[in-house]
């Protein structure tokens, strides 16, 4: 009966290994894409700040500023 449990470890093992190794790699790409976004913003908003103009709302795309007398 033993040879039957070591049978069925040595089956699932592969597909356990695999589906981890998949979700650590989508985890990271996940990560990666949710800190280059942080980085972005921040560099965004900085720039903004330097040309006067005002920060970006959440909401989407910014507003048109309104045109200067």
């Amino acid at each position: 009966m033993e040879s039957y449990w070591v049978a069925v470890l040595w089956s699932l093992l592969p597909t356990v290994v695999v589906s981890l190794l998949f979700f650590f790699v989508l985890r990271s790409v996940v990560r990666a894409d949710r800190n280059e976004r942080k980085k972005y913003a921040r560099i965004e908003a900085q720039e903004r700040a330097k040309l006067g103009l005002p920060p970006r709302s959440d909401d989407g795309p910014a507003a048109p500023a309104a045109p200067r007398p």
